[in-house]
């Protein structure tokens, strides 16, 4: 029988029982015969089906996996160092899986693991040993013996999975896949290894990565002294405080935290004699407006008007729930009139009962255009102007006057409102609109006022919902009562695909049904490609269409649908529709949901181009998104001249809320961009989806408000039916990183325990994910307090690293350039690729570029130039000759001005423009606050000679997205590129990005971490390591310190004069202006430490006595050869470059180390022998002594795999 061991620390062994397990850290053998007595062992007899692996105990500060492998004497366990909570050991955030396999493991948190001391040809060593002897097993025999393995992974509570590098293993994962799935395991292949667990496996997993960035960098000499004497400088004249210390800062600035919501809220004063009676003046004054406007001729139309409303007849219901309540719920359909009507009743009730000037009501509503135009109509329905007393107030703009006592405003206002004021004081109504669409913010703001109620008993919340699922609010907020309205809209006539094709004669096949518009031929093949994959879309209909039948109808339209594309928005069958309803159908205005800007763009384009559709004396064409600019969206209101069509093209924002009244026909593609996130993989992916029942509802009621209408679905009616009820909550499908920071700036406890009262809780996964990316950017500390940057970051009305880089900007005098970065960002991309001209288009962008390598810098170089232009008023011209969208930039001109605002309230920037401007103009400082920004969104870049390859922690290999500068360079002549978004199609893109160098993401990304030995330094739990001369880690080290001190304090005192910092900031300059990217990656380095043996003794004892036998003698390549030899090397290889005057100057590489020659030499030989006595006095540290002469040769101690086998 094989032998089996029992490994304890690579100690202990007990055979031939075996258990795999992963021991939790409270556990250890005090007797390891009694393991054998355990029922979860296996019995002598099953060891023969089982009788080649190994298990592994460790430690409590260690958690390890089994690695199953066919010898025992090649088995092998994997480490991965583990954080410390509370709560025991938990892993590194990007290598904790969420244990969610039935709820076995929720109370402990499983580790990934990471490979100890291992490389390839160690793997291919131990394939060749395991497969020799094992020539005789079977693949049967292998699947048996893997049914032995996952059924004691089941068993055992302590195991999470089994990794195995075994070639027959991967050679049969197919069948152990299958076998996995039935006994309700997890299974994936990493290159070569593949896993088993109880717990879903992402797509990559970073600690499985033979080929993870291992960076050699390297610096010029002289360029490393001038740091240092910088750097010396500046610590002489830093003051030393008794006491003081970064980490004392750091805990200076955390806000303390309260598990109540306003525990510490000041009691409401008293309302003082004087004032009482000046608001009951302000109440009769407002009382006599109100029924002056209601008996004047125009105010009694609008009252009659209002009372044809179906909220009219349940005025008074709602009223009195109201009033006896303090929530309620309303649900009302399309038409029904209860976004304007039920806050105009509430007002005018408190208004009549005198009540007008203590009455102050808010109505939040989930979009801008929403907001502006309800509030526009509720106040041409009072007889008022717009800011009296009723206003609106969205980001960036609003109309508040001080008598405003109905305001409309986005969800983000209000929660704006409660960072300053948590008791919502002054306020007596809270309505929330558009509950039903379950947007992030609404179900936050759900959770929050859910948690005031009990301290404001007085403030009534009314919840107004599009749909009938109000049962689900109801029962939130403990059984408010809940009132119907029903909608009143006129008969819509509702035509699905089948009977468009039927009706029209329209013929679908392969070729009309490629959305290819504004897109080149090469990416209409990158399409059709990627498509051979099922999408999402076509997934979740495939079992629906394939048991419909279509009897009922012709040959001709059973032919189109049988060949229809789900992943089609139908360009073509739109403009088709659209010129049916023009020339067969009455008078009236189109409405066509699309899924996105980019495609409203290209069918616009299309519609244009229509002999028809494009003729403005007959059809008007508009579109309207969330990014357009207010004046523009308003434009779909207007009607058009006599005679001419109006078309809309929208996205779902035109669902609910806003109504074009001329409206009569809805063309529905079916489909909405949504965003979801894969909380396993940690990436968001924006893909079309299909939408729900209630927002087909939505759309279709759109045609139905002042006629009868039309309403065109573009698809089966039996994919209908196969829609769900409702959308997925955006707050289970989006990061949560924002709404995280937000929790804490309110001072609510625990994020976790918070969300946890949410309507529909996010998994766990998620909210762990985005604490931990909060800590990883330095907002939350260990114990998720809020720091100083996280207070900070809180105030920006922006995402936390977009925030990170605004501060930053100020702090470091180039605060132009990043708000141009950070307002660019947070609309869309400025730069236009129309079809017809893609090429000069892409031209126009590269010279924006100017060989920068990144898109950031080619947004503020085309910002700038606008900017410019419009000072000399041509602004527009500017703009076409560039392919520049003149909307967005003036969007990202107004967002500017906002957050200088903003900055300017932090006390971080004063109106000094000299002064936050001086650095503006350095490109290498701009790259670092990016990098400190966007961190950790970092690729590594290796340049081949006709490619690039690009790797990021979360995601492995990654591409460029298309439209990105970078994606159509040759080679980077940088190592990193960092990134602000990156999306999952069917491949990970990364939508824009900025190359950085070794310096700026040491000293501006985040934490560093000693390696091994010196000169070894780490980053993001290991996944990032570099290599170089242990002064330069030194340097590097007490740079990055000094740096996060001087930005911490500034954060907590924003007044602090940063001149006296000028050596500090003069060396972080100079470091990531000079340097040159000339270091270079390695793959597979091995990371040792220090042997216990003098290794320099050694080899050079063995150098001399090769020496003294006479081969080698004093010539530097032979003796640097000898050595390499005896350390189990290849031979070195030379490089020699002819310089002028007939001087060469070699390089020498070995062991993936590169060295120069120090001189010129007159010939090629001594060039060599140069370069090689270089090497050898590094390596030898000539005649200096210490710690570090080991490090150096210990690199050269462990024998080469290849040449072992070879000997």
């Amino acid at each position: 029988m094989p032998c089996s061991s029992l490994l304890i620390r690579h100690q202990l062994k007990v055979g031939p029982y075996l258990k795999m397990s992963l021991i939790k850290p409270t556990l250890s053998f005090k007797n390891p015969k009694k393991l054998i007595k355990n029922p979860l062992f296996l019995t002598p007899i099953q060891t023969s089906l089982f009788h080649s692996s190994a298990i592994s105990c460790f430690p409590s500060h260690r958690v390890k996996s089994v690695i199953v492998s066919s010898s025992c004497s090649s088995s092998r366990s994997l480490d991965f160092e583990l954080e410390r909570n509370q709560n025991g050991p938990v892993s590194s955030r990007r290598y904790t899986p969420f244990p969610s396999f039935q709820q076995l493991q929720q109370n402990f948190s499983y580790g990934r693991y990471a490979y100890d001391d291992y490389s390839e040809e160690e793997s291919d060593h131990d394939v060749q040993a395991s497969s020799s002897s094992q020539k005789g097993a079977s693949t049967l025999d292998n699947i048996e013996e893997w049914k032995w393995k996952f059924t004691m992974l089941v068993r055992n509570k302590d195991e999470q999975e089994l990794v195995s590098k075994d070639k027959k293993d991967r050679r049969d994962f197919a069948h152990l896949e299958a076998l996995a799935t039935r006994m309700g395991l997890y299974s994936r292949q990493y290159s070569r290894v593949v896993v088993f667990s109880k717990v879903p496996l992402p797509n990559y997993r970073s600690d499985l990565d033979d080929k993870r960035p291992q960076r050699e960098v390297t610096i010029q000499f002289g360029l490393q002294r001038q740091v240092d004497a910088l750097l010396r400088e500046h610590l002489s004249q830093k003051p030393m405080k008794p006491g003081s210390s970064s980490k004392n800062a750091s805990s200076s600035g955390r806000m303390d935290t309260d598990e109540g919501f306003f525990e510490q809220q000041e009691p409401l004063k008293p309302i003082s004699a004087v004032m009482e009676k000046i608001l009951k003046r302000k109440s009769l004054q407002l009382c006599e407006q109100q029924q002056a406007w209601q008996e004047s001729v125009e105010g009694q139309k609008m009252v009659e008007f209002r009372r044809g409303l179906p909220a009219y007849n349940e005025k008074d219901a709602l009223l009195k729930a109201v009033s006896q309540n303090q929530v309620v719920v309303v649900s009302g359909e399309t038409g029904c009139g209860k976004t304007t009507q039920l806050p105009q009743y509430i007002l005018e009730s408190e208004i009549e009962a005198g009540r007008g000037a203590l009455c102050s009501i808010i109505c939040t509503q989930p979009r801008r255009i929403s907001a502006m135009s309800v509030s526009e109509r509720v106040a041409a329905e009072r007889g008022e102007k717009l800011g009296e007393s009723v206003g609106y107030k969205v980001r960036l703009e609003g109309t508040k006057g001080r008598d405003t006592r109905l305001l409309f405003c986005t969800t983000g206002i209000l929660l704006r409102r409660l960072l300053v004021d948590r008791s919502l004081k002054g306020i007596s109504h809270v309505i929330v609109d558009e509950i039903h669409e379950r947007g992030m913010n609404e179900d936050f703001l759900l959770i929050v006022l859910k948690e005031l109620l009990p301290r404001r008993p007085e403030l009534k919340l009314i919840l107004m919902s599009a749909t009938l699922n109000a049962d689900l609010f109801s029962s939130y907020f403990g059984g408010a009562p809940m009132i119907h309205i029903p909608g009143f809209t006129y008969p819509v006539r509702t035509h699905f695909l089948e009977n468009i094709l039927e009706t029209t004669g329209y013929r679908l096949t392969s070729y009309n049904q490629i959305d290819d518009y504004g897109h080149d031929k090469k990416w209409k093949m990158q399409n059709q490609k990627l498509r051979k994959r099922k999408s999402q879309i076509a997934s979740a209909v495939e079992d629906t269409l394939g048991a419909a039948t279509y009897r009922e109808f012709g040959a001709r339209t059973q032919d189109s649908l049988s060949c229809w594309d789900p992943d089609s928005i139908g360009f073509n069958l739109i403009e088709h529709v659209l010129c049916h309803i023009y020339k067969n159908e009455r008078a009236g205005a189109v409405l066509v949901f699309m899924t996105g800007w980019d495609d409203i763009n290209a069918l616009k384009d299309k519609l244009q181009c229509h002999p028809l559709l494009g003729d403005p004396s007959r059809v008007l064409v508009l579109a309207c998104h969330g990014s357009m600019a207010s004046s523009e969206q308003r434009l779909i209101f207007d009607k058009p001249a006599d005679g001419v069509r109006k078309i809309v093209l929208a996205t779902n924002m035109a669902e609910t809320s806003i109504t074009i009244n001329d409206v009569v026909f809805v063309v529905d593609c079916g489909k909405a961009k949504e965003t979801s996130y894969d909380a396993l993989n940690n990436t968001p992916c924006l893909l079309p989806s299909w939408i729900s029942k209630a927002s087909a509802r939505q759309r279709r009621g759109r045609a139905g408000r002042v006629q009868s209408g039309e309403c065109y679905h573009l698809y089966p009616k039996c994919v209908y039916d196969a829609f769900a009820d409702y959308q997925l909550p955006e707050l289970l499908r989006t990061p949560l990183q924002s709404l995280c920071l937000q929790i804490k700036s309110l001072q609510l406890g625990s994020i976790s325990k918070f969300l946890s009262m949410a309507l529909q809780a996010p998994e766990q996964l998620s909210v762990q994910n985005a604490v931990d990316y909060l800590k990883l950017i330095g907002a939350l500390d260990e114990q998720e307090n809020l720091t100083v940057l996280g207070r900070h970051l809180s105030m920006l009305p922006v995402e936390p690293k977009l925030g990170k880089m605004l501060l930053l900007g100020a702090m470091f005098k180039c605060l132009d350039p990043i708000l141009t970065v950070v307002a660019g960002l947070s609309v869309r991309d400025p730069f236009m690729m129309p079809y017809d001209k893609k090429d000069l288009a892409e031209s126009a962008k590269s010279r924006f570029a100017s060989g920068g390598y990144s898109d950031h810098l080619a947004l503020i170089r085309a910002y700038d130039g606008w900017r410019n232009a419009e000072s000399e008023r041509n602004g527009y011209e500017y703009c076409w000759k560039n392919f520049l969208s003149a909307q967005t930039l003036k969007a990202t001109d107004s967002l500017r001005k906002q957050f200088f605002h903003l900055l300017k309230d932090t006390g971080l920037v004063d109106g000094d423009t000299a002064s936050r401007g001086a650095w503006s103009q350095d490109e290498h400082l701009i790259r670092a606050v990016l990098c400190a920004g966007l961190y950790p969104g970092i690729c590594s870049v290796v340049n081949k000679s006709k490619s690039i390859t690009l790797k990021t922690m979360e995601d492995g290999q990654v591409l460029l997205h298309s439209n990105s500068i970078n994606a159509r360079e040759m080679k980077i002549p940088y190592p990193w590129l960092v990134f602000n978004e990156k999306v999952k199609v069917n491949s990970v893109f990364l939508r824009d990005s900025t190359a950085i160098s070794d310096s700026v993401i040491l000293l501006f990304g985040g934490n560093v971490s000693r390696g091994g030995f010196d000169g070894h330094l780490k980053m993001l739990g290991g996944y990032l390591e570099f290599f170089m001369k242990p002064a330069l880690a030194e340097t590097y080290l007490h740079l990055k310190r000094e740096l996060d001190e001087f930005i911490q304090n500034k954060l907590m005192n924003p007044k602090m004069d940063i001149d006296s910092h000028k050596d500090l900031l003069s060396a972080v300059r100079l470091l990531v202006s000079e340097d040159h990217c000339d270091g270079k990656f390695v793959f597979g380095r091995q990371v040792l430490k220090p042997s216990s043996i003098d290794a320099r003794e050694l080899l050079s004892s063995k150098m001399s006595s090769r020496s003294s036998s006479g081969s080698g003698g004093d010539n530097s390549k032979n003796q640097l050869q000898t050595l390499l030899s005896r350390a189990g090397h290849e031979a070195p290889t030379y490089k020699t470059k002819e310089l002028k005057n007939n001087q060469y100057r070699a390089m020498v590489e070995f062991n993936g180390m590169q060295f120069k020659g120090g001189q010129p030499c007159n010939n090629k030989k001594l060039a060599e022998k140069d370069a090689a006595a270089e090497a050898l006095q590094w390596l030898t540290n000539g005649s200096q002594s210490g710690p570090e002469k080991v490090d150096h040769l210990s690199m050269l101690l462990k024998p080469n795999k290849k040449h072992r086998r070879r000997s």
